[in-house]
C-alpha cells in the first residue's frame, strides 16, 4: 500500500502544474500586423456576433459618447458635429485625452476593436480653438490637405469628412463654397487634396482600395456622393433633375478620381436623383459605386442622413434603417439615437429583411479602412503632433492660399488708370464695412460652430483691418468706421477708402438664398464711401452676390472669398507686395434671374465670365518659392 501513494503523489504534482501553468495565449491572425490585410479582415470576421458586427457600423456624435457605451455597445465611431467641443477653447491636448478615453472604452471589449473618431476637419480643423482656418475650398490642394491632416492628427483624430467634391451648378445653394467650381475638370483636379490627406498612393496599389500613408495622414472622405450641387434652384438636400449622361459627365467624374487616388470613405448626399433618394439609391450606391467602379471603402451616411429619408424625418425609422442599409450604406451617423438604430438593424437581420452577407459586407468594409490607417497597431494618439495645431508654417500657408485666390474683377474706372496696388504711404485713408475686422465673417460657416460666427473671441487669426494697419507706412493714419455716413466720408479728406463687405457665415440650408444680396448694411456703405472718393470694394463672400447696381462707383473690385484665419494675405496683394493671380471658378452673374447659368450654357451672359480674373505685377519684388503650398494650375 506504501508503494501505491508514490505514483499518486507524482500524479498530482503533475496535475498540479498543468493547472498552474499559464496557457499559451491564442494567436488572433487579425492581430498580427505581419499578416495580410484580407487575411486579418476575414479573422476578425469569422470571431464577430451579430452584436458586434452591428456595432461597427454605427458612429455617434461625442455628447452621447463615453467609455462604458463603446464598451457596452461596440460602437465603431465617434464623430464632433459642427461646434462639438470637449470644452470652450480646448487644447489639443484635451481633444486627445478625450479621444482616447473613448478609444480605451472601445480596447476593453472581447475583441478589442479600435473606434475611429472623425470630425469635419473641411478647410483646415476648424472646430478647434487656435488651428489654422484655410480659405474654403479655394486653390485649397495637396500640400494644404497635409497641412490640414497633421493639424487633425494633432488633436488625436484620424478621420476627416473631406473633400466636398460637389460641383455646384447654382450659386443659390447654401453649400456652393464648399463645392470648387461650377465645373466638373477643376472639381476632378482638386481631389489632389486627396493624397494630401491620405499620403500619396503607391503606383501598384490596388484600384479601388483605400490608402493612409501614416500617422501624421488621415481618412479623407469624398462627398455627398452625388449630384448634390446640381438641385433644383439650388436648394439644399433638394432633386437633382438631370439624366444619366449628365450624371456620369458633370457629377460623377471626382468620384471616380477619387476613388483612383484612393480615397477611403464615401458619404452619401441627402439629396435626390430624379426623385429617388440617395440614401435609398442601392444603384448608385452598390451597383454603380462599389460594383462598377470598385469602391472598397466604406460609404456613409450623412448625419441623420437615413431619418430623413421620410418626412418628416423619423416618420418610420425602420423602413429608413432598412432601405438604406439594403442601398450599401456601411456606417451611419445617427448620431444620438443608436439604441434604437442598434434594436431596428438586428431587428431586420433576425428576420431576414436584410441578409447577413450585407452586413459582412459593410463590416469587412469599415474594419479595411480601420487596418489600413494603423488603428490596430496606434489606437491610442500622443501628443508627438500637438505644435502642429496653428504652427506658423500652416499660418504662412495659408496666408499664401489667400493671395493666390484673391480675384480682382475690376481695377480703375479705365483700363489706363488701374487703383491697385494702392500706395503704402498717404496721409490717411478709410477702411468701412461690417467684414473689415471681423474674424468670424472672413472664415465663414463650418468655423468653431456649424453654422460659423462673428466678431473676433472665438479663435486666433489676423483681420483684413489689421492686415492693413501692419502693412501701410508708419505714417499712414488709418481711419475704421464700419459703417460711416456721407457727412462724416467728405468731411475727413481720405485720400482713398478700402470697403470690405459681404455675406454673414452659413452652412447648409440655412445658406440657401434666393437674392445672393450682400449682407446690410453693406449696399449703404458701398454708397455712401464709393460715391464720394476712390475706393476699394472687397467682397467676402462664399459664392457670387449681387454686386452690378455698385459697379459704376466702385473704382476696384476684389474677390475675397472666405479667406480664413489669415487676412494678411489680402492686405500683401491689395498693397502690391504680390500680384493678382486668381481666376474666377465660377461664373458671376448679372441678376438672380439668369440662374442658373453656368459655362457652355447658351443664355450664357454673365457679369464676370467663368475663368475671369485680371492680373497685376508686383510693386515689391518678393520671392514667392514657399515649399508647403502646391496649388492648381487654374489658380495660378
Amino acid at each position: 500500500m506504501a508503494r501505491s501513494r508514490v505514483p499518486i503523489l507524482i500524479m498530482g504534482v503533475v496535475l498540479w502544474c498543468c493547472l498552474t501553468t499559464p496557457a499559451k495565449a491564442e494567436y488572433m491572425k487579425y492581430k498580427d500586423p505581419k499578416q495580410p490585410i484580407p487575411v486579418r479582415i476575414q479573422d476578425l470576421l469569422d470571431r464577430m456576433t451579430l452584436e458586434e458586427k452591428i456595432g461597427q457600423m454605427v458612429q455617434i456624435e461625442r455628447e452621447v459618447a463615453s467609455a462604458e457605451v463603446m464598451k457596452e455597445y461596440f460602437i465603431g465611431s465617434v464623430l464632433s458635429g459642427g461646434g462639438s467641443v470637449p470644452a470652450p477653447q480646448a487644447s489639443a491636448e484635451t481633444w486627445i485625452n478625450m479621444v482616447n478615453d473613448f478609444q480605451r472604452g472601445s480596447l476593453s471589449t472581447r475583441l478589442g476593436i479600435p473606434m475611429i473618431y472623425g470630425i469635419d476637419s473641411v478647410h483646415g480643423n476648424n472646430n478647434v480653438y487656435k488651428a489654422t482656418i484655410f480659405p474654403h475650398n479655394i486653390g485649397l490642394v495637396k500640400k494644404i490637405g497635409a497641412a490640414t491632416a497633421l493639424e487633425t492628427r494633432a488633436t488625436g483624430i484620424p478621420y476627416a469628412f473631406a473633400p466636398c467634391i460637389a460641383v455646384c451648378r447654382d450659386p443659390r445653394w447654401g453649400r456652393c463654397y464648399e463645392s470648387y467650381s461650377e465645373d466638373p475638370q477643376i472639381v476632378q483636379d482638386m481631389t489632389d487634396i486627396i493624397p494630401g490627406l491620405q499620403g500619396d498612393i503607391p503606383t501598384d496599389s490596388p484600384k479601388g482600395v483605400p490608402f493612409v500613408a501614416g500617422k501624421n495622414n488621415v481618412v479623407a472622405c469624398s462627398k455627398h456622393y452625388v449630384g448634390d450641387g446640381g438641385t433644383t434652384k439650388g436648394i439644399d438636400e433638394n432633386n437633382t433633375v438631370i439624366d444619366w449622361q449628365g450624371l456620369l459627365s458633370i457629377h460623377m467624374p471626382a468620384y471616380y478620381t477619387s476613388i483612383m487616388k484612393g480615397v477611403s470613405t464615401v458619404m452619401i448626399s441627402y439629396s435626390s436623383w430624379n426623385e429617388i433618394k440617395m440614401h435609398t439609391n442601392r444603384e448608385l450606391i452598390t451597383g454603380f459605386l462599389k460594383n462598377t467602379l470598385g469602391f472598397k471603402g466604406f460609404v456613409i451616411s450623412d448625419w441623420e442622413g437615413l431619418d430623413r429619408i421620410t418626412y418628416p424625418p423619423h416618420a418610420n425609422y425602420s423602413y429608413s434603417i432598412q432601405a438604406g442599409i439594403h442601398a450599401g450604406i456601411d456606417m451611419v451617423m445617427v448620431p444620438y439615437n443608436y439604441k434604437e438604430f442598434i434594436d431596428g438593424l438586428t431587428f431586420h437581420v433576425k428576420n431576414n429583411v436584410i441578409p447577413m452577407s450585407r452586413i459582412d459586407d459593410a463590416v469587412r468594409r469599415i474594419l479595411r479602412v480601420k487596418f489600413v490607417v494603423g488603428l490596430f497597431e496606434n489606437p491610442l494618439a500622443d501628443n508627438s503632433l500637438v505644435d502642429q495645431l496653428g504652427s506658423q508654417e500652416h499660418r504662412e500657408l495659408a496666408r499664401e492660399a489667400v493671395r493666390k485666390s484673391l480675384v480682382l474683377l475690376k481695377n480703375g474706372q479705365s483700363l489706363n488708370q488701374p487703383l491697385l496696388p494702392l500706395p503704402k504711404k498717404t496721409s490717411k485713408i478709410l477702411v468701412a464695412g461690417s467684414h473689415a475686422d471681423d474674424l468670424g465673417y472672413q472664415c465663414g460657416g463650418w468655423t468653431m460652430e456649424w453654422q460659423g460666427f462673428n466678431g473676433n473671441n472665438r479663435t486666433i487669426g489676423t483681420t483684413i483691418l489689421a492686415a492693413i494697419k501692419n502693412t501701410v507706412d508708419p505714417s499712414t493714419n488709418v481711419v475704421y468706421k464700419e459703417n460711416p455716413n456721407a457727412e462724416f466720408v467728405n468731411s475727413n479728406n481720405f485720400s482713398y477708402a478700402i470697403v470690405v463687405v459681404g455675406e454673414h457665415p452659413y452652412a447648409e440650408t440655412d445658406g440657401d438664398s434666393m437674392n445672393l444680396t450682400i449682407a446690410d448694411p453693406g449696399p449703404t456703405t458701398i454708397r455712401n464711401v464709393c460715391g464720394a472718393m476712390k475706393c476699394v470694394v472687397i467682397i467676402i463672400s462664399g459664392r457670387p452676390v449681387v454686386i452690378e447696381p455698385y459697379l459704376a462707383s466702385i473704382d476696384a473690385l476684389v474677390a475675397a472669398w472666405l479667406p480664413g484665419t489669415e487676412g494678411q494675405g489680402v492686405a500683401d496683394v491689395v498693397f502690391g507686395d504680390y500680384g493678382f493671380t486668381g481666376k474666377l471658378p465660377r461664373t458671376w452673374f448679372k441678376t438672380v434671374d439668369q440662374l442658373p447659368m453656368n459655362v457652355g450654357d447658351p443664355h450664357y451672359d454673365p457679369l464676370y465670365p467663368f475663368g475671369f480674373g485680371i492680373t497685376t505685377e508686383p510693386t515689391t519684388r518678393q520671392s514667392d518659392d514657399n515649399p508647403f503650398l502646391s496649388i492648381s494650375s487654374y489658380f495660378n
